[in-house]
């Protein structure tokens, strides 16, 4: 059903867009314009969440279906009279490998400044800076330029990686945490449109926003929605390059190996177990449309589906995750097959959504 070049230039796409958390309305405006007219209804709440709607059948289920559409990044904290800017985190991502980097402020680009090699004393060598400690250079050499630029304290600042084709089916590039479940659900739109195909269920597909900083869109997103089944479609770190490796696999999840079915994830009282009966419909699915998938206990994470499965009377909520490697990083790493699979998994277990009406 997938058309491969189709869902990368989708990917590139969504990815060239800047939507850190809290400032997803770039990303949301694009899916709107691309979606609405497949969709039989669209809408959006006040957290900047946007809902497709593809009906189904009278009296049939609701199922939710959910990817996020904000980045890690971070926010303009403070202008110096330098020009220099100060930032803070949106999202979790490493300081380590902040200095030397390109970001996007409000179009501009800047640089996240380090002091040269030649100047650093053996402990600072081996010292990582805090974000706190750093500043973003845009070329300005006074505040009153930077508000020429129309940068002032409060806007996104967003990573600046555009997405690359690699060797061996590999893309590359920032947010593919979570454009790649972006990509995949447009592209199941656009492909069940293109077949004239209804379900018996209504579907209701959920954008949703800041998931990066407490899942705070989906909260909203389930209430509203109401489903009878959620199904939420994010991406996982991988376990299979050398930093990864131990006497046995630390973490078994790898790239070209298909989607991951979490079973649980997350920790303590924020965190999601997958429900026996969904987890069914999901292996099944999978097994009937020869997908290949990977099974985990993630508890170093969560997604979406914490939140939605504890909406009202709560919802029983599956998680199909993309691995990528470079987790959380300015630049994440994916194999185009799992995206492809991804999409195969989540059409064929929509398909046969009823059985848990």
């Amino acid at each position: 059903m997938e058309n491969r070049d189709r869902l990368v230039d989708t990917l590139e796409a969504l990815t060239a867009l800047d939507g850190v958390s809290g400032f997803e309305e770039p990303v949301a405006a694009w899916l709107r314009r691309e979606l609405e007219p497949l969709a039989d209804r669209v809408e959006a709440d006040g957290m900047g969440n946007l809902y497709l709607v593809r009906e189904g059948r009278p009296g049939g289920p609701r199922v939710m279906v959910a990817a996020h559409t904000d980045e890690i990044g971070g926010m303009v904290s403070q202008v110096e009279p330098s020009g220099f800017l100060r930032f803070e985190k949106l999202g979790g991502w490493q300081d380590p490998l902040l200095p030397g980097r390109f970001v996007r402020i409000r179009g501009h680009l800047g640089i996240i400044g380090c002091k040269p090699a030649h100047f650093l004393g053996e402990e600072e060598r081996r010292r990582v800076r805090e974000h706190r400690d750093l500043y973003i250079d845009v070329g300005a050499r006074s505040a009153t330029e930077v508000t020429a630029l129309g940068i002032r304290a409060g806007d996104p600042v967003a990573f600046y990686s555009p997405l690359v084709r690699m060797a061996g089916g590999m893309v590359a590039g920032k947010a593919l945490d979570d454009r790649l479940g972006c990509a995949v659900v447009v592209e199941w739109f656009r492909h069940t449109h293109e077949e004239g195909r209804r379900l018996d269920a209504t579907v209701v597909v959920a954008f949703t926003v800041q998931e990066e900083v407490g899942l705070r869109g989906a909260t909203v997103a389930a209430y509203r929605v109401n489903p009878d089944l959620a199904l939420v479609v994010d991406t996982i770190p991988s376990g299979d390059t050398p930093d990864m490796a131990s006497p046995r696999p630390f973490f078994p999840v790898a790239l070209s190996k298909g989607p991951v079915i979490q079973l649980m994830s997350g920790s303590g009282q924020r965190g999601h177990i997958l429900s026996p009966h969904v987890r069914d419909l999901l292996e099944e699915a999978a097994c009937r449309s020869g997908v290949p998938y990977q099974t985990v206990a993630f508890t170093r994470g969560t997604t979406d589906g914490s939140a939605i499965h504890l909406a009202r009377q709560g919802v029983p909520t599956g998680v199909i995750t993309i691995p990528r490697r470079c987790s959380h990083s300015p630049v994440e790493m994916a194999h185009v097959s799992d995206v492809i699979y991804t999409l195969r998994l989540l059409d064929a277990a929509l398909g046969h959504a009823v059985r848990l009406s």
